[in-house]
C-alpha cells in the first residue's frame, strides 16, 4: 500500500477515505490533519518580510529569514537561534510550510499590524 493524501472537499472525498481506510492493512498509520498554510499566503508573507528587511524598522538590519523567525517567536512558534560556523547567528526550528491556515493568516496579520507601527511601507507585491 502506498501512501496517498486525501483532501476533504466534499463528500466522495470523505467516502474515499473511508473506503482507504477500510480496505487498509493492519498497522497501518491514519493521519488527519487541518490543511497547512497556502503557496499565496506564503508569498505575502515573504512579500512582507522584504518590504519590512529593507525598511530597516528601529535600525534593525535583518535577513528576511530572521525577520520570519523573529515573528514567529513573538507568535508563540517556537524558533530557536544558533551560532553558524562563522560565528553568525542563524535560525532553526518550526517552518511555515507545517503551519495551518489560520496559524499563517495570525502570522500575516501580525506583521502587517507590527509593520504599520513601525511605518513600513508596503510594496505592490505585499
Amino acid at each position: 500500500m502506498t501512501g496517498q493524501t486525501v483532501r476533504l472537499v466534499g463528500q466522495s472525498q470523505r467516502d474515499f477515505a473511508k473506503k482507504m481506510i477500510d480496505s487498509a492493512p493492519l498497522g497501518a498509520v491514519v493521519n488527519i490533519r487541518e490543511a497547512t498554510r497556502s503557496l499565496d499566503q506564503n508569498a505575502m508573507m515573504w512579500a512582507l518580510l522584504s518590504d519590512i528587511s529593507r525598511a530597516k524598522p528601529q535600525g534593525r538590519c535583518h535577513s528576511t529569514e530572521v525577520w520570519k523567525c523573529l515573528f514567529m517567536a513573538s507568535c508563540g512558534h517556537q524558533v530557536q537561534f544558533v551560532i553558524g560556523l562563522d560565528g553568525n547567528p542563524f535560525p532553526v526550528g518550526f517552518s511555515t510550510s507545517r503551519m495551518s491556515k489560520p496559524q499563517m493568516a495570525d502570522l500575516i496579520t501580525f506583521i502587517l499590524q507590527w509593520g504599520d507601527e513601525q511605518g513600513v511601507a508596503w510594496s505592490d507585491n505585499a
